[in-house]
């Protein structure tokens, strides 16, 4: 059974977190007045989303990242796969703003962005739009009566089976081992995805491709040990 979803009296998900930290400097300020229409995801009202329709050009595949904090490392796959085009989701403004400076520094022409909840719009992209998403040191929420906070539960993993090609993958990364205890055993009994670890060292480290985030080296530096697990949507 999946868990229902905390949603206000207008039925919009009941946001936990911070919506913007210290007030933006007047340069990132105007990227998010002036730049960030021009990224911004159109999800309209209603109906299902299609990545390929926010961009001018065809992309070989598409990927999305949730919850994308700082944006190093959407940024930086985008920087290094300009033929794949990136939906990234934040609701923290200040994460937003340092991405679209990231972006307007790197002139990157293939990154998109949902600066809301993604659970509004997670449900309705189109059936197995990408061939990856990534989750990466998500909010822990290490208090028991707080864990139906998680981004990783059942019915979210219901509905990343339905937009994630069969063959396609969801990459989670945590420096929270209950976290990661907690995905692995959801994500384990579920029958849409399988973990594709044959060995300790393929989720003691990350992926051949990976740009690390401000939050994993935090972590690092704390003495604490990532975990990075890559699981494949089954055919």
């Amino acid at each position: 059974m999946s868990e229902p979803i905390p949603r206000r009296p207008d039925g919009r998900p009941l946001w936990y977190g911070r919506r913007q930290g210290h007030k933006l400097r007047p340069s990132r300020r105007a990227l998010i007045d002036e730049l960030l229409p021009k990224l911004r995801l159109d999800a309209g009202a209603a109906g299902r989303v299609d990545p390929a329709a926010a961009f001018a050009e065809p992309m070989a595949s598409y990927r999305l990242e949730i919850g994308f904090g700082g944006g190093e490392h959407l940024a930086g796959q985008a920087a290094r796969h300009p033929d794949v085009g990136f939906i990234g989701c934040e609701p923290f403004v200040n994460g937003v703003a340092a991405l679209l400076a990231e972006i307007e520094a790197e002139n990157l022409s293939n990154i998109r962005v949902f600066d809301d909840d993604v659970r509004l719009i997670l449900g309705r992209f189109s059936e197995a739009a990408f061939d990856r998403v990534y989750i990466l040191f998500a909010d822990p929420w290490p208090k028991t009566r707080h864990q139906r906070r998680r981004i990783l539960q059942t019915g979210t993993l219901d509905q990343l089976a339905g937009i994630v090609r069969p063959g396609g993958s969801l990459i989670f990364a945590t420096d929270h081992l209950e976290y990661a205890t907690f995905a692995l055993e959801r994500l384990c009994r579920h029958p849409a995805w399988r973990w594709t670890a044959e060995g300790a060292g393929d989720w003691r480290h990350p992926p051949q491709d990976w740009v690390e985030t401000r939050y994993e080296a935090k972590a690092k530096q704390r003495g604490l040990k990532p975990v990075y697990l890559t699981f494949e949507r089954r055919t």
